[in-house]
């Protein structure tokens, strides 16, 4: 068995404790691209896990399965204790509730002003009416990202780490338990990458959020991550530490931390 062989067994033994995620087999294709060969993993309670690996290899196509956004050809792939492809729509729009997802875009509506753009969940998804309960949640989840003097502008007025910040509270404004972030620090300055990086963080440790953060940032892999897996050619192939996988013998793996 070679190091490569060892370390992707590694990915798929884990604690099984407070387990928010498990993904045991996972493949994916479209028409003769087989993206997702064999995926395997774990994400636990209050855990950041980073996928880290080059473009076009799947990485997003695996939250996008996680998110409900596509289903699986085989494999099980089960959230807060639920199999993805069993659920009903009622169970599905349940669930990305409770799971956040942020877009590489942001995802906001250019024709809102920012508090529009956070009101719309709270009543389109939750339904909420209470006009006191609804300023309170756009404030709160606004002062979570430090961006409560931008209330009233439109996403045309904002840089692109501030649009990326309103994208995350609004996100955050649903309170989910669980976070996926597609590419966060895309398109962005090294100093504005940090910041989102670290406020990924700060989230987690104020909200005791699970993520699993889609990057190829390799300063956002080791600012975000408790947990790091490196994917290659649709599997996992290495997981560790962002220290342990600098010393890792794999010379693909080991690539990626020069």
């Amino acid at each position: 068995m070679n190091d490569t062989d060892t370390q992707e067994q590694e990915v798929v033994v884990q604690d099984t404790d407070n387990v928010v995620i498990r993904i045991q087999h996972l493949k994916k294709s479209f028409d003769d691209n087989e993206v997702l060969k064999d995926i395997n993993l774990e994400l636990h309670k209050g855990e950041n896990v980073v996928v880290l690996g080059r473009s076009g290899q799947g990485k997003s196509v695996t939250i996008q399965c996680i998110a409900g956004l596509m289903l699986q050809d085989e494999g099980s792939l089960e959230v807060l204790g639920k199999e993805v492809k069993e659920m009903t729509r009622d169970e599905i729009r349940e669930m990305r509730i409770r799971v956040g997802f942020l877009f590489q875009s942001g995802a906001l509506y250019d024709s809102m002003t920012v508090k529009e753009n956070l009101s719309f969940p709270l009543t389109r998804v939750l339904k909420l009416k209470d006009k006191q309960e609804i300023e309170k949640r756009i404030h709160e989840s606004l002062e979570s990202v430090g961006l409560e003097d931008a209330i009233d502008k439109y996403p045309s007025d904002l840089s692109g780490g501030m649009r990326k910040r309103v994208g995350l509270a609004r996100t955050l404004i649903l309170r989910p338990e669980i976070m996926l972030y597609d590419e966060p620090t895309t398109g962005l300055d090294p100093i504005t990458s940090r910041e989102i990086s670290e406020l990924i963080v700060a989230l987690q440790e104020k909200y005791d959020t699970s993520s699993i953060i889609i990057t190829h940032d390799m300063s956002c892999a080791r600012i975000t991550a408790d947990r790091i897996v490196v994917m290659n050619e649709g599997k996992y192939i290495a997981t560790g530490t962002y220290d342990e996988l600098t010393r890792s013998p794999d010379e693909l793996v080991h690539n990626f931390f020069k």
